[in-house]
């Protein structure tokens, strides 16, 4: 598994935070990458790595897994990427993939920024997940959240037209920053109209986390953007 970072001055989006793994997620990144890894740095060629042409959702960080198998188990007619830096939790995917007898998943363990600025062709997905990025709480660090213009561009080249980009969070302040950014970007329409975020849709699972943190009374903020047609420049 290739798990290089590039050597440059851009500001991450996350702290590598390995853990340990278990004997079980080792032996599912020895023995079960080889067939559901893919390696970053080369272009991806999505129809012959999953040997068909369907719709194509990528999530970006996707912890430990179990939301992005649900989702691949409910839609087997769609292909899924998922995206994610922490090893344990690609060992934990891995053997959830195995245990379910899941082939339309594919994992790459890599900053998803490089990813999607090297690997894929452009309009390529119809739709991209971001739940529950790192915040980056306090003010100073702001400027590490992935959410920002730059990123929102590069996405907005990957979706294709008609594509749906949906972020989720339990950070209010984040929701808000998010909200904004969005709605200054080129390129999208708010799914809930200007100024909303939209309810869940069935298809995102509520994680255990975020059901400890509804009974504990806090709040979940859903976004829903569509990639709208480019717009042709006039004539001279």
């Amino acid at each position: 598994m290739n798990t290089r970072q590039p050597h440059n001055r851009e500001i991450r989006s996350f702290v590598r935070r390995e853990g340990r793994l278990t004997r079980s997620q080792q032996r599912a990144l020895e023995q079960l990458w080889p067939h559901y890894g893919l390696e970053a740095g080369q272009h991806l060629d999505l129809d012959r790595i999953f040997g068909r042409r369907t719709a194509r959702t990528l999530e970006i960080g996707f912890g430990n897994g179990i939301s992005l198998a649900d989702m691949a188990e409910r839609e087997p007619e769609s292909d899924f990427i998922g995206i994610e830096v922490h090893r344990p939790g690609v060992g934990h995917l891995l053997l959830e993939l195995e245990r379910r007898g899941l082939e339309n998943v594919r994992i790459i363990c890599d900053d998803a920024v490089q990813v999607l600025k090297h690997c894929l062709a452009d309009d390529t997905l119809d739709r991209v997940l971001l739940f529950f990025p790192d915040p980056w709480p306090k003010k100073r660090h702001h400027k590490r959240r992935i959410v920002q213009p730059a990123f929102i561009e590069l996405l907005a080249r990957r979706l294709k037209t008609g594509g749906i980009l949906h972020m989720a969070t339990d950070w209010e302040d984040y929701a808000g920053h998010m909200l904004a950014v969005m709605e200054k970007a080129q390129g999208f329409r708010n799914c809930a109209g200007q100024g909303h975020f939209s309810p869940r849709p069935g298809y995102r699972p509520v994680t255990k986390f975020e059901q400890r943190g509804q009974r504990l009374g806090h709040g979940v903020w859903d976004l829903l953007f569509e990639r709208m047609p480019a717009v042709a420049s006039d004539p001279d």
